[in-house]
């Protein structure tokens, strides 16, 4: 790919992600329905968050499961909550997903899109790292395989802030 063919994917997705949440804004609150019950943004105060939100027919969020499963994992001793806000307006087609792609962190549950629209999301996947006070430390959009390094080292800086 030559350069300006990169600065100009570069520069669409600076565009992407200017939604409402960036980077240095106080994430913004939500309550979403679980399988196990409700989530919160406030019931996580206090633990790096990874949120990422996603939907069944997206073919990099297919690739981004095992990963996130993998970061739970690899940062729980550190407080790291990974969790997962649905986008799909049938659940069944999340359910499909889930039964391919387990998920072994929170799945949480946004039909009428609220959640995503007050974070700003203008693509699938779209994660937020968020520190221990609500702060959105980082905003990324897409999932590739090249981005597993940076996105790890995000994860690694946020859990070692106290």
């Amino acid at each position: 790919m030559n350069s300006l063919r990169k600065a100009i994917l570069a520069t669409i997705g600076v565009i992407l992600i200017a939604g409402n949440a960036t980077a240095a804004d106080k994430a913004p609150d939500f309550s979403l329905p679980t399988d196990q019950g409700t989530v919160s943004l406030a019931s996580l105060k206090g633990k790096p968050i990874y949120i990422d939100f996603w939907a069944s027919w997206c073919g990099p969020c297919r690739k981004s499961f095992p990963w996130m499963a993998d970061m739970q994992a690899k940062f729980k001793e550190q407080g790291l909550q990974v969790v997962a806000i649905n986008l799909d307006s049938n659940r069944e087609a999340a359910a499909e997903f889930l039964k391919e792609m387990p998920a072994k962190f929170t799945v949480a549950y946004d039909p009428d899109g609220k959640t995503a629209d007050a974070f700003g999301v203008k693509g699938m996947p779209t994660s937020y790292l968020v520190d221990r006070e609500g702060n959105i430390k980082s905003v990324h959009l897409g999932f590739l395989a090249k981005d597993k390094p940076v996105l790890e080292a995000a994860m690694r800086e946020l859990v070692s802030e106290k």
